[in-house]
């Protein structure tokens, strides 16, 4: 199976790429900290989180660097550096068989690209156009998925493919239509129409204090594939 990480980059891309030192550092434009971290290429030199810091400094961007399994030296260096740990987030996965179920009638509907309601709704729900604009580089199969829930706009999710792989991202739904089934209905919307589209599994992240969505990945039978979280220079 492919690396996860590199599931990651492709299915919700930087706006550009550059290296520091053994670093790979992501360009966000405000897209949030997926896109705008750096991550370790190398075996690592502290001498190269410097450069690292200076390339984030230059694009306009906070020093922010992403801890994956196996990454306890940079973290002990970022933490004797004053960086803080946040959002510690775990890659779900499943074959994409396992994530199939009945999705009630007019509840999702797969499609691309987005309609203005579910840019809208996104936006209601903190996936501003800096988030959206993400989806719009990625030139692989990819839709979006609107959820319907008393007659309106309920909850939306978007999904895209990489190497059979389908990964989730922008998972949203309402306050109002929480806890009504609403976000396994555009799971599985999101996974009929990945399978369709040749995918062999499926992957969604979940921010370890998203409680519900950590009991809907593992009631879909989804079990965590790798774990990462962040070190941000000052107050994540």
């Amino acid at each position: 199976m492919t690396e996860p990480f590199g599931i990651i980059d492709a299915s919700w891309p930087a706006a550009s790429l550059r290296r520091a030192g053994g670093f790979l550092i992501r360009e966000g434009k405000g897209g949030g900290s997926r896109v705008s971290c750096a991550t370790l290429e190398v075996p690592l030199e502290e001498a190269d989180i410097p450069a690292a810091e200076a390339a984030h400094v230059a694009l306009g961007q906070v020093p922010r660097f992403m801890i994956r399994g196996g990454e306890e030296a940079l973290d002990a260096a970022l933490a004797a550096r004053g960086y803080v740990a946040h959002d510690p987030t775990r890659i779900w996965s499943a074959p994409i068989a396992r994530v199939q179920g009945e999705v009630p009638p007019v509840t999702a509907f797969a499609h691309w690209p987005p309609l203005q309601i579910v840019r809208d709704l996104w936006s209601e729900l903190q996936v501003g156009p800096e988030r959206q604009a993400i989806m719009e580089r990625i030139t692989e199969p990819k839709a979006c998925v609107l959820g319907r829930r008393d007659d309106r706009a309920a909850g939306a999710a978007f999904v895209t493919l990489h190497e059979g792989i389908a990964m989730v991202h922008a998972l949203a739904v309402a306050p109002a239509f929480r806890r009504k089934g609403l976000a396994r209905a555009l799971i599985y919307e999101a996974a009929r129409w990945a399978k369709e589209q040749g995918a062999t599994q499926f992957e969604m992240l979940v921010v370890e204090a998203n409680d519900a969505s950590t009991s809907l990945a593992k009631s879909l039978g989804m079990t965590v594939r790798q774990s990462y979280h962040y070190r941000c220079k000052g107050a994540a």
